[in-house]
């Protein structure tokens, strides 16, 4: 027996970001709905974590220019 293929997970649609605690290089990624869910969720982990925004993917690949790119800035 050969070893199994190994294919990149296909994402689900929706809308991405990912969650990091402060100085961490890995994180959590959350998948939302909808754009103004996403940033509900941004608003909410904002204060006491790092956010990257993934923004939107269809059909397993990203779409250009749907949301904001870049790492949110926390009030400080």
């Amino acid at each position: 027996m050969g070893r199994p293929p190994i294919l990149p997970k296909k994402k689900k649609d929706g809308f991405y970001i990912e969650i990091r605690n402060k100085g961490a290089k890995t994180g959590t990624i959350i998948i939302r709905d909808t754009e103004e869910a996403m940033m509900q969720a941004v608003r909410q982990y904002q204060a006491t974590k790092d956010i990257i925004i993934m923004g939107e993917h269809r059909n397993g690949k990203k779409v250009e220019g749907a949301a904001k790119k870049g790492r949110a800035k926390s009030a400080e």
